[in-house]
């Protein structure tokens, strides 16, 4: 089951928010056949909505999956764009031809999981309300950590651009992670720059413009900028996107609190460093292995090794990994601003 059946099960169920995914809960027991219908229907009437951060980073991958008993390395073949020719022809003759130039790239899955244990105790004098909450936990820290397996791996591109540092009419460049301060911030020109880049390296649109994940604290510098303001007088897009908060050019800007920050540990001194992707079609892609996807595993007191019934569990494992296909299909776009002091996710 992939990561994606996962959560649209967990939307039916009301079990969290989990961005434009739609997901399959996979609920195992141990001693029955699975959770009972009026359970099912119990957590759906009496779950709170919990507002989940928008989890963004694998609605724009290419999805690979490994068929089973395939393994679990997945080879991608990447084909090279062919040169031009501009010579003409000899009357008569043959050319010689060309061929096709491949790379390839290996991935590996791994899996991942949690669970949490109830006490008989507490399962005894209000079992519903804890299974459920022990549910609504485990799904979100599941999407959440999924997600950042995908986001982990995107931004640890090759290609970059700093924010420069800009107080009053004076720019500086920046060329190095760590001399990003409060005065850069990100602007309209670092992104119509980055869109400009994906588009002399040929990189395809996704649905006809390109997209930036970007981080709110980010956001909130180029929103405020006149540039952008100016923008969005006159351009108002239909909103393709969870979390999607405008467009400048050819680049749709979708909002996800799970964006990447890095501080001071990661090379970026006293000050947090914000990491926008812009993307091209292409440009990555999430795997996972058929039978071995996103499941959700309830055990009842009794399962297992618990002689005296003194506790269930509730959990989810997954195998998941992603990895990056064309770098000339990706920017990532560094950047502090206002928010240079605040804590990274």
């Amino acid at each position: 089951m992939s990561v994606k059946e996962f959560l649209e099960s967990m939307e039916k169920l009301n079990l969290g928010r989990f961005g434009t995914h739609d997901y399959e809960l996979n609920t195992n027991t141990t001693g029955s056949q699975g959770l009972a219908d009026e359970n099912k229907t119990y957590y759906h009437d009496t779950l709170v909505d919990n507002a989940e951060p928008y989890l963004v980073h694998d609605q724009f991958a290419e999805e690979i999956n490994i068929p089973e008993h395939g393994g679990k390395t997945v080879e991608v073949r990447i084909f090279d764009v062919l040169d031009k020719k501009t010579t003409a022809l000899t009357e008569g003759v043959t050319p010689n031809g060309n061929s096709l130039s491949m790379s390839t790239k290996d991935a590996t899955i791994y899996q991942y999981g949690d669970y949490v244990a109830i006490s008989d105790v507490v399962s005894v004098i209000t079992i519903d309300p804890i299974l459920v909450q022990a549910t609504k936990a485990m799904g979100s820290q599941a999407g959440r950590s999924l997600d950042t397996i995908t986001r982990d791996i995107l931004t640890a591109g090759t290609n970059v651009l700093y924010a420069p540092s800009i107080v009053g009419s004076t720019v500086t460049p920046v060329t190095r992670r760590q001399d990003l301060d409060e005065n850069c911030k990100l602007t309209v020109d670092l992104i119509l720059k980055a869109a400009a880049m994906l588009e002399a390296n040929l990189a395809e649109p996704i649905n006809g413009s390109y997209v930036a994940i970007v981080h709110p604290y980010a956001a909130y510098d180029l929103m405020r900028s006149e540039e952008f303001i100016e923008w969005h007088k006159y351009a108002r897009p239909e909103e393709l996107y969870n979390g999607e908060i405008g467009m400048i050019g050819n680049v749709r800007f979708v909002k996800s609190t799970e964006a990447k920050i890095v501080k001071g540990t990661e090379g970026t001194g006293a000050k947090s460093v914000y990491l926008t992707m812009v993307l091209g079609k292409g440009a990555y892609a999430t795997t996972h292995a058929n039978g071995l996807g996103l499941e959700h595993i309830v055990k009842p007191l009794g399962a297992g090794d618990d002689p005296l019934n003194q506790r269930a569990t509730v959990g989810w494992k997954a195998t998941k990994t992603a990895l990056r296909l064309k770098e000339q299909n990706m920017i990532r776009i560094e950047s502090s601003g206002s928010f240079s002091s605040a804590a990274p996710n």
